[in-house]
């Protein structure tokens, strides 16, 4: 199931828009802030569809009846992009478990490249909600190769996938390789992916953005 939150006018839209600006972008701070703010009000939404159970709350004038959640969440990222809509997840799930993976690119000198993972620390995942958040989704293969990198830790009951933009070829594909009960909570979905694998219009490198560019040395 996929849940493309540009279907529908909201503030929400204000966040997209804002990471899209080739002049906000200059902000890193700003551009890490619209993330975590992404993070949290998709995985708001996200909430209402987890397990909950009735409970009687005591307060220091009686008694209520309240809805409380009855899952054990996992929040996971993808290093280092991932972090700002991590916390983002976490203002809204804070009392969730964590994980946290690198997956890179290695590219080729004629212009292909692979995706490898290198770094993973998760707890035991059986029969828990897994959420796995990654800003970007250009192909899908890193969200596939990560999420059978994270089975190592176990088999979660459910999988979430969050993001803030993805392309067409990417939710196709990772619906075709995910268990069929994901369920993907993003932003938005773009139509174009180039011959490098950038989505178009997307907004560049989330990493770079968010703390920086990098050494290629």
């Amino acid at each position: 199931m996929i849940h493309n939150f540009s279907d529908k006018p909201s503030i929400f839209q204000n966040y997209i828009a804002e990471i899209r600006d080739a002049d906000i972008q200059k902000d890193a701070m700003r551009f890490r802030t619209n993330l975590t703010r992404i993070g949290s009000v998709l995985g708001y939404e996200l909430s209402k569809k987890l397990k909950y159970v009735n409970k009687i709350i005591r307060t220091p004038l009686g008694e209520a009846s309240q809805d409380v959640l009855d899952e054990t969440v996992v929040v996971a990222s993808i290093l280092r992009a991932g972090i700002p809509m991590h916390n983002g997840l976490l203002e809204v799930f804070d009392k969730a478990e964590n994980a946290f993976i690198s997956a890179y690119r290695k590219s080729h000198k004629n212009g292909d490249f692979e995706v490898h993972v290198e770094y993973l620390a998760a707890p035991n995942l059986d029969g828990k909600t897994l959420i796995i958040a990654d800003p970007m989704l250009a192909t899908g293969s890193s969200m596939v190769l990560v999420y059978k990198a994270l089975l190592q830790k176990g088999t979660p009951k459910k999988v979430h996938i969050v993001s803030a933009i993805g392309s067409v070829e990417a939710v196709a594909y990772i619906q075709a390789k995910l268990p069929q009960s994901t369920e993907i909570w993003i932003g938005a979905i773009d139509q174009e992916l180039t011959a490098q694998s950038y989505i178009v219009p997307g907004l560049g490198d989330a990493g770079d953005l968010a703390y920086g560019s990098k050494s290629n040395k």
